[in-house]
């Protein structure tokens, strides 16, 4: 895979699916404007080619009406649009055909469709700008207008912006009326209202919001009921911690996702289904966790999906998403007691299921492809084996995909090693890249993974491990890097690359680190304590020093504590900047201008500390872009980044003709 095969990546992004008629919503990068097409296409169950739904490409988040008449979804206009034309609104249209028909007119966009039980209403948050900010006022620019105040924590959000004088809203509109408008239902300036469910007799929905509705900083969220027509919030089910996508069922109780943690101590806690019953008024319920705390981490793809066999939930379990189902008994059920639907080594990045028919639609990713439709039938003794019935990602072949294999060991101190290699073709023995992760509460996983097939498809054999602090391991597994970076986590990735190394087609005299985020921190941290196996190091959109860390990024202000601690001493200590002198290697600092969660300071900080040094050094800096560039990112800039990262490597690493090292 080349650089420029990004705009290859045509792939599924969702799925929704009642009786006989599943639409699926594509996503492609488009060259020309610099941005993501797809639109909504009909799949027909048997394995029939795609058509087109509706008829642009900006259309995306469908979802069919319980009834089976009316498909609502999200269409966003085009780029060269003001305001509101812009951002993306809610349409409906009726499933038979007919021209889709828009719904609102919401300032800075509505957020995804959720149906009322007789499929009369749609629920929706959407973030309601203060007066004469984002464009309200067509008189005031964006530098004009008046000082923001801020009084809390949480004020501004990386890829988001400023979110204080922009709170998510909830609001209904009636499909069947056409002169209706959407009416705000809850919300307020100092609370976020997410995630609406509607109750079974559709008069009250269900959302989740900050606890005592952000009366004072909180990372707790719990679930609160408001008349559908409106009115106050009511506390409904106060959490053990957080709150994600409740669903309520026909017999009043609801499920949900979340975490258990206590005070602002959050990082790394593994996500389970709850279940808690839906209270009388002036009454507040408390939840029962269903899942085992340790060994299940859910994935908050779309609500859990009841269905005959149990519930339906996606899973992360050691670099797969797999959908099990969680029998409905009170006591936490481990992993092993979840039973698995379709395929294991996969990841599923959405999924939806019709109980008439037992059928499950669902996106899946896997090593060489970003993300096809798969389906598959419930069955009271097991799921049947699933079948994949699109090929989207045909085209990403063409110029030929590296193999990808398991690697399975155990470390200098005992502990189980997992991750994966990339073997570029030739005999070597090539260069290696070991890159890392960011997180670290996340994972490289079974699905498809364009940097390394671009690496490795360049010559170079990659290595990609899942250390100690990663996510699908457990939640000790999780946790085990807290208050302790930079030890157990650089004794897993090390030995997973000698396990690697071992190969005779890999060449271990030339090894290079890279990584974004939490992995460029830990390149930085390698560089300086272990320089003696590298050659070079790319660090990209790094924790640099925890001291400035602390206090300009968007989850700082919790997240040192979560993981480094309260000591300035420790933060220190642990603080690539703070070691830089030790770092000899070539060193390419890179980073996005509008990066908030890890500042553009901490890549300014460290790289004029590596030129103030003489360390052979460059910094690579985007314009435009936030924390995401790798990964959704404008594509023009994405595919440059490619062909620097190959650029750099070139340099150090070079590539022999043929392929080998």
């Amino acid at each position: 895979m080349r650089p420029d095969d990004l705009y290859r990546l045509r792939s599924a992004r969702g799925v929704t699916l009642r009786e006989d008629l599943l639409i699926v919503a594509t996503v492609r990068p488009d060259r020309e404007e610099n941005s993501y097409l797809g639109g909504l296409h009909r799949l027909p169950l048997d394995g029939g080619p795609l058509t087109p739904w509706t008829e642009s490409e900006r259309d995306q988040a469908a979802s069919i009406s319980p009834d089976g008449r009316w498909i609502a979804f999200l269409r966003s206009g085009d780029p060269s649009t003001r305001g509101w034309e812009k951002a993306p609104q809610l349409y409906v249209m009726p499933v038979g055909g007919g021209e889709p028909r828009r719904l609102t007119q919401a300032p800075l966009g509505a957020g995804a469709p959720v149906w009322s039980p007789d499929s009369t209403r749609l629920a929706f948050t959407a973030r309601v700008p203060e007066p004469g900010r984002y464009g309200t006022d067509e008189d005031v620019a964006p530098d004009e207008e008046a000082p923001r105040r801020i009084t809390t924590f949480q004020y501004r959000l990386d890829n988001v912006g400023f979110v204080l004088d922009r709170r998510h809203r909830l609001f209904t509109v009636d499909v069947e009326d056409r002169a209706a408008e959407a009416r705000e239902v809850a919300g307020g300036d100092s609370f976020d209202v997410r995630d609406p469910a509607w109750t079974p007799d559709g008069r009250r929905l269900v959302f989740a919001a900050q606890r005592d509705l952000n009366a004072r900083d909180t990372l707790h969220h719990d679930l609160y009921l408001v008349p559908a027509e409106g009115g106050q919030p009511q506390l409904a089910v106060r959490s053990k911690g957080n709150v994600h996508l409740p669903v309520v069922g026909e017999d009043g109780g609801v499920h949900y996702y979340g975490t258990e943690f206590q005070g602002f101590d959050s990082v790394a806690r593994n996500t389970g289904l709850w279940h808690a019953e839906l209270p009388a008024a002036g009454e507040v319920s408390a939840p029962t966790r269903l899942t085992d705390r340790e060994t299940v981490d859910v994935q908050g793809l779309r609500p859990a999906v009841p269905t005959s066999e149990g519930l339906l939930v996606a899973v992360r379990v050691q670099g797969s998403v797999q959908l099990r189902l969680v029998p409905p008994d009170p006591a936490p059920t481990p992993l092993e007691g979840l039973r698995l639907v379709g395929d294991a080594e996969q990841v599923v990045t959405d999924f939806d299921h019709c109980p008439a028919s037992g059928l499950v639609a669902a996106v899946v990713s896997t090593t060489e492809r970003p993300g096809e439709v798969a389906v598959l039938r419930l069955t009271e003794d097991a799921p049947e084996p699933q079948r994949v019935l699109t090929d989207l990602g045909a085209g990403i072949g063409e110029s030929g995909l590296a193999a990808v294999e398991e690697l399975r060991g155990t470390g200098e101190d005992g502990y189980p090693l997992h991750g994966w290699l990339v073997l570029p073709e030739g005999p070597g023995p090539h260069p290696v890249l070991l890159v890392i992760h960011g997180g670290p509460f996340q994972h490289y996983t079974w699905g498809f993974f364009d940097e390394a097939q671009v690496y490795a498809s360049a010559g170079y054999a990659v290595v990609l491990p899942n250390p100690r602090g990663s996510a699908g391991y457990g939640e000790s597994h999780g946790r085990a890097v807290v208050g302790a970076m930079g030890t157990v986590d650089a004794v897993d990735l090390l030995g997973l690359l000698d396990l690697a190394l071992a190969r005779p087609e890999l060449d271990e005299r030339r090894v290079g680190v890279m990584g974004g985020s939490y992995g460029g921190f830990m390149t930085g941290w390698l560089a300086a304590h272990h320089g003696e196996r590298f050659t070079a190091a790319w660090s990209e959109r790094a924790v640099n020093a925890w001291d400035s860390f602390h206090g300009s990024s968007d989850i700082g202000w919790m997240f040192t504590h979560g993981y480094i601690g309260t000591d300035p001493v420790v933060w220190r200590e642990k603080s690539p900047l703070h070691h830089a002198d030790r770092i000899t290697m070539p060193f390419a600092v890179v980073h996005s201008e509008q990066d908030w969660r890890c500042p553009l300071e901490q890549a300014q900080r460290m790289f004029v500390t590596l030129l103030a040094q003489g360390t052979e050094t460059e910094f690579l800096l985007f314009p435009g872009e936030g924390h995401e560039l790798s990964r959704s990112g404008r594509p023009r800039h994405r595919v440059q980044r490619f062909e620097a990262v190959l650029d750099w490597w070139g340099r150090w690493l070079p590539v022999t003709p043929g392929g080998t090292g």
